[in-house]
């Protein structure tokens, strides 16, 4: 997956991008949330990627390096500088076109044994996902749990993410991030995986977005010091 790297890379300014949820109770026995939105925020997850970065560093290094040499090589057959390339440009330099698509095949490779990792620690939450669930529903009283996207509006209580994180938290504090031998994800792990990478991503590029805005702005002018003697 190409957005491994920079994800990891970015895990410590995604965290803070990442809003947490209020932790009122539910109205009127609603209430919603996702296995998505737990998962990312729970501690074991965060402490496991965390380790999966320190393990693969060499392998990221590497991926780091070469979607540089990528980069640079798609902004040299661009040349009319419009961020866009054209057939004519690609058909223009096809040894760089073969160059940048052996690298992209070596980004992949780099980045399978961590992906596998990764998935490997989310199945092992989505297991108990629906334990701590259920005890959430249990405690809160909760008639019905809606998915975030099946609501138009309502009030912030009906947020329960927080206590699933918490409960899930509670149950399953650490997991695993080396896979068995021959471990196969299932298709729901996969999925789940995916989405939350692409939850990472966008908190890490939110948050990109905002240091280079406040890098941005202007400094304040110190005060200046009377000139009279």
């Amino acid at each position: 997956m190409k957005t491994i790297s920079k994800t990891l890379a970015c895990l410590s300014v995604a965290g803070a991008a990442i809003a947490s949820v209020p932790a009122a109770a539910q109205v009127n026995g609603i209430a919603t949330s996702s296995p998505e939105a737990v998962i990312v925020r729970s501690q074991a997850r965060i402490n496991a990627y965390q380790q999966i970065g320190q393990t693969y560093t060499t392998q990221l290094t590497q991926m780091n390096t070469l979607r540089q040499e990528i980069n640079t090589q798609q902004r040299s057959l661009d040349t009319d500088n419009n961020g866009q390339l054209t057939e004519a440009e690609i058909q223009a330099n096809p040894t760089a076109v073969q160059q940048i698509q052996q690298k992209e095949q070596q980004v992949q490779q780099l980045s399978q044994p961590i992906a596998l990792a990764q998935t490997y620690v989310i199945e092992q939450l989505i297991n108990d996902y629906n334990n701590a669930r259920n005890q959430v529903i249990s405690d809160k009283g909760i008639q019905i749990m809606l998915a975030p996207d099946a609501i138009q509006y309502a009030p912030d209580g009906v947020n329960v993410t927080t206590d699933l994180v918490n409960a899930l938290n509670t149950r399953l504090p650490a997991v695993q991030t080396t896979p068995p031998a021959g471990w196969q994800p299932r298709r729901d792990s996969l999925q789940t995986h995916q989405a939350i990478q692409q939850i990472l991503l966008a908190a890490a590029q939110q948050a990109a977005a905002q240091q280079q805005q406040a890098a941005q702005q202007p400094a304040a002018q110190p005060n200046q010091q009377p000139t009279g003697r």
